[in-house]
């Protein structure tokens, strides 16, 4: 079933486009890692531009986001003052990122500059969860016990401006998490992801957090990182397509529903050298699709503008003239989704569990 992106002026199946998302979102809840470094570039493989697909898949990471940080709010599992603190570099990280997007936009570059950056990342990430993977499983076969350190001093914790941190039970440097918040933003708008992958080891291993409370603040710093991410591309570029972002949302909360229910079951770590191959993988149909597929092939896939229907001429003419609204309704509606998933699911489990006490 075909659908014509009014603002990508590509067609996407919208049956591979859900199922796409919906596997992406499930292994998103499984391994407690954000889906936007596979979910972009398969979108990127679908034959939807990169600087488009970066665009929507911040909006789309919004929402489930949304959906994961308002969990972890109801069972009060989020540090919000640490949170407050990523979340003002992550703002300056995403300005400066955008700024970037655009010097290499201007110049022709973007697409290869993403590309690239996946292609890199994808391998860096899938290496070093592999030996991870290798290192768990063989531990786990001889029974061996590694005891890790949770926490080291580094130079950045002697840097001015210290603070309490009451949640978290720390007292250290605010330059800590403000510059790991600079980084994550500044990849965030590259590339379209929500930074989990570099900034929920950095929450545990630099700044020093509670395991319990990583995730949920990591969701929390991600909201608003998407946000900016999102009302930045929308205003500067116009590359949100509500169309591409409703089935993108829609197979990921459904999926990370389902992907945290498995969890709660399967020893996700005997997984995690599967999902390092998959990344591997990814990377080097990146790899590929940049430097080997001819760039005819490429536009074959690129369908240009085409007749539209009134809804969608209507998305277009409002991405067009009012750019910032655009963005703000994109925005609402990630989060109307992203929260709405929350308390459904929470509303799910009580019933559940008033079933089996009424048994």
């Amino acid at each position: 079933m075909e659908v014509f992106l009014p603002i990508a002026e590509v067609s996407v199946n919208i049956l591979t486009i859900f199922s796409l998302s919906t596997i992406v979102g499930v292994l998103s809840g499984l391994f407690g890692v954000g889906g936007g470094f596979l979910m972009t570039p398969f979108l990127i493989f679908l034959g939807i531009p990169p600087s488009y697909a970066v665009a929507n898949e911040a909006n789309n990471i919004l929402a489930t986001s949304v959906s994961g940080s308002t969990t972890h709010w109801l069972k009060n599992t989020l540090d919000y003052k640490m949170g407050s603190m990523i979340v003002i570099g992550g703002t300056f990280g995403t300005i400066i990122g955008i700024i970037t997007f655009t010097y290499f936009k201007e110049i022709g570059k973007i697409n290869i500059v993403i590309s690239l950056s996946y292609m890199y990342i994808l391998a860096i990430i899938g290496t070093l969860m592999l030996v991870e993977g290798i290192r768990e499983i063989d531990s786990a076969r001889k029974k061996i016990i590694v005891r890790k350190k949770l926490h080291s001093h580094y130079w950045i914790h002697g840097l001015p401006l210290r603070m309490r941190f009451k949640k978290s039970k720390l007292y250290e440097s605010a330059f800590t998490p403000i510059i790991i918040g600079l980084i994550v933003g500044f990849i965030a708008a590259i590339m379209g992801i929500g930074g989990a992958f570099i900034l929920v080891p950095a929450m545990i291993y630099i700044i020093g957090m509670p395991v319990k409370l990583v995730p949920g603040t990591s969701l929390f710093v991600t909201i608003f990182v998407s946000a900016i991410v999102t009302i930045l591309h929308a205003f500067n570029y116009g590359s949100i397509d509500l169309i591409l972002v409703a089935m993108l949302i829609l197979g990921s909360i459904i999926g990370v529903q389902v992907g945290q229910k498995i969890g709660e079951f399967v020893d996700s770590s005997q997984l995690k050298a599967l999902l390092a191959i998959l990344l591997l993988l990814v990377g080097i149909a990146i790899a590929y699709d940049s430097f080997f597929v001819e760039e005819a092939v490429k536009e074959a896939t690129y369908n240009g503008t085409k007749n539209l229907g009134p809804f969608s001429v209507f998305i277009k003419n409002l991405s067009k003239d009012f750019p910032i609204q655009y963005g703000i309704i994109s925005i609402i509606f990630a989060i109307v989704l992203g929260v709405s998933a929350a308390f459904g699911r929470r509303a799910i489990s009580n019933l559940r569990k008033n079933y089996i006490k009424s048994k």
